[in-house]
């Protein structure tokens, strides 16, 4: 019986996908697992990457060639592949990470089965930028061994669980798919992850044993905090756990909606226009309710109409002016 099916959703990933399934291949365990990659119908030679490994491995690789691309991020890719596994538990990856342990599966797996309470599990895992542009780093500097809901909102956004190190039970997946509204979000991971954790706690593995990686191409540069589009995406994911959480940690999730808010005064799209400035301003004000020097500052910048701001400027430089003169004389 297969113990784990390590499901790999692969876009434009000719470069990177060989270096994940070695990996993958590489993994030391006491149980049969196999491997489920998806392609999201990539423009590269990414299939033939994967037909290679197939042809040598077609007892371990079973491949979803999709026709066209699913779309929303290879959201859809990943719950194809998570339709086609037959294992005990899944295993998630992209398909320009990869593994740094060869025991990753087996730790999981062996944590899994001495704990039916959790609902899944996750490691450590080291970033990596593909061009250099910056420094490797830890997701997380984590102490605890196991995550509830409860550290999973915040009043910012809380990401510190690679896609490449969860493990979760896939007989609970089928039996609690991801809710319909998350169709609707371009994360598959933060409302998943949540969603996991309301039905048991995650158990943490504090060992560094796979590595995620940043690069041009990849989803990740598609979370862009500077286009509308993102950020109106996020408001709606929040607003959307708060109601399924019945509004338990609506005054952190509150806070959490209302940086987005405040991040679309800068976005391409409106950091030039004063009426929805204003709307989004207000919205801001009312839902974070900042110390009152950020009030005033936001107030200013966003809210006063710029006549105003010119008339302050004028009479104040003016002022200033009038002091200066006396001083002098």
């Amino acid at each position: 019986m297969i113990k784990v099916s390590v499901c790999v959703v692969t876009y434009n990933h000719e470069k990177f996908v060989g270096q994940m399934l070695d990996s993958i291949l590489m993994q030391e365990t006491t149980f049969p697992f196999e491997i489920i990659v998806g392609d999201d119908c990539s423009r590269d030679n990414t299939r033939a990457v994967l037909k290679s490994y197939q042809e040598r491995f077609p007892d371990k690789i079973r491949l979803l060639l999709h026709a066209k691309n699913l779309g929303l991020n290879g959201k859809f890719n990943a719950l194809a592949t998570f339709a086609a596994a037959r294992g005990e538990y899944i295993a998630q990856f992209d398909g320009d990470d990869y593994l740094i342990s060869p025991h990753k599966l087996q730790k999981q797996v062996a944590l899994m089965d001495a704990h039916p309470e959790y609902s899944a599990c996750f490691h450590n895992a080291k970033v990596i930028f593909d061009d250099n542009a910056a420094p490797p780093y830890l997701v997380n500097t984590l102490t605890k061994r196991e995550y509830t809901v409860d550290d999973l909102i915040g009043e910012d956004e809380l990401c510190f669980i690679a896609t490449s190190s969860l493990m979760f039970r896939r007989e609970d997946f089928e039996k609690h798919p991801d809710p319909e509204w998350t169709n609707l979000s371009t994360s598959g991971d933060i409302p998943r992850n949540i969603m996991l954790a309301t039905r048991g706690p995650i158990g943490y593995i504090d060992e560094v044993m796979s590595v995620y990686r940043k690069n041009r191409a990849g989803a990740s540069f598609a979370d862009n905090h500077y286009g509308a589009d993102f950020l109106f995406n996020r408001i709606q994911m929040y607003a959307n756990i708060n109601k399924e959480l019945q509004y338990k940690y609506d005054d952190r999730l509150q806070k959490n909606i209302a940086t987005y808010y405040y991040k679309l005064l800068f976005s391409r799209e409106y950091g030039n226009s004063y009426w929805p400035r204003v709307k989004y301003a207000l919205k801001y004000l009312s839902m974070a309710d900042p110390a009152p020097e950020k009030k005033k500052e936001v107030i200013r910048d966003f809210v006063l109409p710029p006549v105003v701001m010119r008339v302050y400027s004028f009479f104040a430089l003016g002022l200033y002016n009038l002091k200066a003169r006396e001083k002098a004389s």
